[in-house]
């Protein structure tokens, strides 16, 4: 498997993925904004189109498009009377209309190389895609880790940020582009439709056993990088979709994490009664 050049960069492609996008999910579940990816995703779609048609180069159009609809819904939320949920709506049905929308007017009809956008296609993945991806990633990580206790405060408590001095607008709009940047960077790998599934599942299953938010972004990231890479694998031998195949992997780690606490648990309180009666 691993003497073939592209499986070489699939799997580069999907540990950057894997590492990047739980930095940035574990922020998302703490402010309760664990499906702006999705929304985002939609805009990124837009972003897509837009490059198809104008015969511009995806990954970057997509940025793009990504980065402003993300700055604009934080601006909105915070200057606005318009609720996240609503901003939220806005971004998830006016990305993906205006993306179905240009996307139809390619010439030809619909493209076929756009399911590589929509439910990834890491296999197809150049050398030049991996520079770009390892670029944008390691500006995802230079944020997420060194801003970590920032962007911690002002996601657990905004006034109590702004109390503090800090410019919560700022990193608002910080977390929400590289928000954005991950979306994109994702979207060759997993999908533009299935990315929140990758910044959400491995920090829900690292809740579970982390007990201190540090801890909570180590485990989420080994759970990302470790899902990603099987689901590569899996992939392959089994020839399956890359972007469900990693999904899936990283959804079965947190069912069986799931069902280990569960056990624990239920070991100990019974172990205790024993005790008890004893």
């Amino acid at each position: 498997m691993l003497q073939y050049e592209f499986m070489q960069r699939a799997f580069l492609a999907a540990m950057l993925v894997g590492l990047t996008a739980p930095t940035v999910g574990v922020h998302l579940v703490q402010r309760r904004l664990a499906l702006i990816g999705d929304g985002l995703g939609h805009v990124a779609l837009t972003g897509v189109a837009i490059a198809i048609l104008t015969s511009t180069a995806p990954v970057l159009v997509a940025l793009i498009a990504a980065v402003i609809g993300a700055v604009a819904i934080e601006v909105i939320r915070a200057k606005g009377r318009t609720s996240g949920d609503v901003a939220l709506a806005v971004l998830f049905y006016g990305g993906i209309a205006a993306g179905v929308v240009l996307i139809s007017q390619a010439p030809g009809g619909t493209p076929g190389n756009l399911n590589a956008y929509l439910f990834g296609a890491i296999t197809t993945t150049t050398r030049g895609d991996v520079i770009t991806f390892a670029v944008l990633s390691a500006a995802v990580l230079a944020v997420t880790l060194g801003l970590g206790r920032y962007l911690f405060a002002v996601s657990n408590d905004e006034e109590y940020a702004r109390a503090a001095g800090l410019p919560v607008l700022t990193y608002n709009v910080l977390l929400a582009a590289v928000t954005a940047t991950t979306v994109v960077v994702a979207m060759r790998v997993v999908g533009l439709l299935l990315i929140s599934a990758l910044m959400i599942v491995p920090v829900a299953t690292a809740q579970l056993v982390a007990h201190s938010f540090r801890a909570t972004v180590v485990v989420a990231v080994i759970v990302g990088v470790a899902a990603a890479v099987a689901g590569v694998a899996i992939s392959y031998y089994a020839d399956t979709p890359s972007g469900g195949t990693i999904v899936l992997a990283a959804i079965a780690a947190f069912a069986l994490v799931t069902l280990s606490t569960w056990l624990v648990r239920f070991t100990r309180r019974q172990l205790g009664r024993d005790r008890a009666i004893a």
